[in-house]
């Protein structure tokens, strides 16, 4: 026999289970929107800690490839901004800030998280120096001028030109420096620009070899190279290397 005090009791097991089972709905409905906001929550930290946050910010410069360059002029021709977020640094005007300076060649910069800033830099390879009247300049395979001389460095052609010899015949220059192997090079004592295809080389020993322009110039310092020995020749023409001419 059923008392009141047992349908009281199943009344009671019975609103309990439905209140369990209305919270376990609520949970289940609102478990999406608790995953949105906890992602949402994630995302914002880290845009924080990338974009706002001094917890990756910029502390350090590195800086490799320098043989000629000191590192100091580098890292101040990059300015890189201490204590900004690494992620917020112009990698670009960097780059290019440290591309202007004559001596460089090539320049990449990256992030180097989490606190750095790297540059690798390329620098330019003197093949010749350039008789500026005033002052001696390296020159590059490229024509390009950078930096100075106190005196003529041993090893190295010098170049000579006028006020008012194009850049473009300093390039030719470059490239015909550039071309000539070790043998060859030793010899040469300077290179006459006039024009980019009238360009002259004057041996250590006095003898004069008409180049022309750089055009070919391997198949010229090859044809060169044999004539070389054959003392009795005072002015060699590799300007045409299949047809090469002395007197």
């Amino acid at each position: 026999m059923t008392t009141v005090e047992d349908d009281e009791d199943t009344v009671m097991l019975v609103r309990r289970d439905f209140r369990r089972r209305r919270r376990a709905q609520r949970l289940r409905r609102s478990r999406p929107l608790l995953v949105v906001v906890l992602v949402l929550a994630v995302a914002a930290t880290c845009v924080y800690a990338v974009f706002f946050s001094s917890w990756l910010a910029a502390r350090q410069v590195d800086v490799t490839g320098l043989s000629r360059v000191s590192r100091a002029r580098v890292v101040a021709a990059a300015r890189v901004p201490s204590g900004v977020p690494l992620a917020r640094v112009d990698l670009g005007a960097v780059k290019a800030r440290v591309a202007a300076i004559p001596a460089v060649r090539a320049v990449d910069v990256s992030r180097s998280w989490p606190h750095a800033i790297r540059i690798a830099v390329t620098e330019r390879v003197p093949v010749a120096v350039l008789d500026r009247g005033n002052r001696l300049q390296a020159l590059d395979r490229a024509g390009a001028t950078f930096g100075h001389f106190r005196k003529r460095p041993r090893g190295l052609p010098m170049v000579e030109s006028t006020a008012r010899v194009h850049t473009d015949a300093l390039a030719e220059a470059g490239k015909v420096a550039a071309s000539l192997p070790r043998s060859v090079q030793r010899r040469v004592d300077f290179i006459h620009v006039a024009t980019v295809d009238q360009i002259e080389l004057r041996l250590k020993d006095g003898r004069s070899v008409v180049w022309g322009s750089a055009e070919q110039s391997a198949e010229k310092a090859e044809v060169l190279a044999v004539m070389l020995p054959k003392r009795h020749l005072q002015m060699i023409d590799v300007s045409v290397p299949a047809r090469p001419t002395a007197r």
